[in-house]
């Protein structure tokens, strides 16, 4: 539930204004304002700071334009220098825990989901930049906060999440019986049955895609009254809400184009803008390509939270991007003042805009930035973080969590028992003997 405070309020009120006049800040402008921000700021970069940042690689140009406009002004401010280097979703986390094992090579990372849990004691406490942010802009999700907090101690500062929701297009959807995207469990079967049936079929991946995979299938099992860890973190995979969920998915999966099972992170990308695939869950970039590539698909699609679960509410999992700073570095405050200045109202709010609703903030001010709302088929995306768990789900999030998303224990459980691996008493047995060998 988000609380109004005076400073969201006048977030709120100004937020539309603030955009207007930061989305048309000149390059001069925008160093003017980084030298200006940089006299006043509470973090003071070490003489010769020169920071290694790690982040993923953009799925939406205009995004990554605005975010190194932003580490331009910074560099030219401070006289920081920022090496960015990027990386795929599944490339992210194997050189984050290398630089963090060995204590070289990074700095920073702009990583996915729980990232910072795997390796809590490798990061620089960021509560004074959390809590600077938090009183700034509105405040932080309850979901941002679970990203972010490790024992009350900020170890990460979740930027922004992408939120995994359905595209789908339109006249198919339609075509299969649906004018309005259902909202059960049931109904949406139903849709994908329909949708194969009519030639129009939907695909969700179930292979090791780090985003596309993890995100729908948590859902899935959540949706069923299923989790892999209970409130005190005992590990309770093997139940009959998670059979159910399995027999679920299994249905949806027979209906689904072939080759899902083997799917990375930017396969259904390709094949919804091939015109293969009519329905899919995703982050908003496939509609923004559409619309710069494929104007007919963009007009025909539509975006919708995945349905309620069977106690009729909304969990999904969505692809949070938290930033750490290791406590190695030889720059700390080099890197909290990047940190704090990047999430400033008058650059992250034209760079939220930039996104195009690809990035949506845990910060709840930012829900005023007229990117939700100038376009109705990117609103769903403004409320990822009042949907959001993490993959704790029921559980604390921790080292053990981390580890069990990163090990795909989830995803492989529900490919096993789909593609006839195993049977589903066997998928649930080695899906559980995974996440005891985590949680000890």
């Amino acid at each position: 539930m988000s609380i109004l405070t005076p400073d969201r309020r006048s977030l709120l009120k100004g937020g539309a204004t603030m955009l207007a006049a930061a989305a048309t800040m000149s390059s001069e402008q925008l160093l003017g304002y980084a030298k200006a921000w940089a006299q006043t700021a509470q973090w003071k970069p070490e003489a010769g700071a020169k920071i290694n940042l790690l982040r993923w690689k953009r799925f939406v140009e205009a995004e990554d334009v605005a975010f190194m406009k932003i580490v331009d002004a910074f560099q030219k401010a401070t006289n920081v220098t920022i090496n960015v280097s990027n990386e795929s979703y599944d490339d992210i986390q194997p050189k984050a825990s290398v630089a963090a094992n060995t204590g070289q090579g990074l700095d920073m990372v702009w990583g996915l989901y729980s990232l910072p849990f795997l390796f809590p004691n490798k990061c620089t406490d960021m509560t004074d930049v959390a809590d600077y942010l938090g009183k700034k802009c509105g405040g932080w999700s309850a979901s941002g906060e679970a990203y972010g907090k490790l024992d009350g101690k900020w170890i990460g500062v979740p930027v922004a999440a992408t939120g995994a929701l359905v595209n789908y297009r339109v006249s198919a959807a339609e075509k299969a019986g649906h004018k309005e995207f259902p909202k059960d469990l049931a109904g949406f079967a139903d849709l994908i049955k329909g949708l194969k049936k009519n030639n129009t079929p939907a695909g969700m991946a179930l292979g090791h895609a780090s985003g596309d995979a993890n995100t729908w299938l948590y859902w899935a099992l959540w949706a069923h009254g299923g989790n892999l860890i209970d409130k005190d973190n005992k590990v309770i995979i093997n139940s009959p809400e998670t059979a159910k969920a399995l027999e679920y998915v299994k249905g949806l999966y027979d209906d689904f184009i072939p080759g899902t099972a083997s799917w990375n992170d930017s396969s259904n990308n390709k094949a919804f803008l091939a015109d293969q695939l009519f329905l899919t869950v995703n982050g908003i970039s496939i509609y923004v390509t559409a619309k710069k590539e494929n104007p007919q698909i963009a007009a025909d699609m539509n975006h919708a939270h995945l349905p309620a679960g069977v106690d009729g509410k909304t969990r999904e999992l969505h692809l949070g991007f938290p930033i750490l700073v290791y406590n190695f570095t030889r720059f700390p405050q080099a890197c909290k003042a990047f940190t704090a200045f990047m999430m400033e109202p008058a650059e992250f709010d034209p760079w939220v805009g930039a996104a195009q609703g690809y990035l949506s903030p845990f910060l709840l001010g930012y829900k005023a930035n007229p990117i939700w709302t100038a376009d109705p088929k990117n609103t769903p995306y403004r409320d990822v973080a009042e949907t959001a768990q993490t993959p704790a789900g029921t559980g604390k999030m921790g080292e053990d969590a981390a580890s069990s998303i990163a090990d795909f224990v989830v995803v492989d459980m529900f490919a096993n028992y789909c593609t006839g691996r195993e049977d589903v008493k066997t998928a649930m047995a080695t899906a559980e003997r995974s996440a005891k060998r985590i949680f000890r």
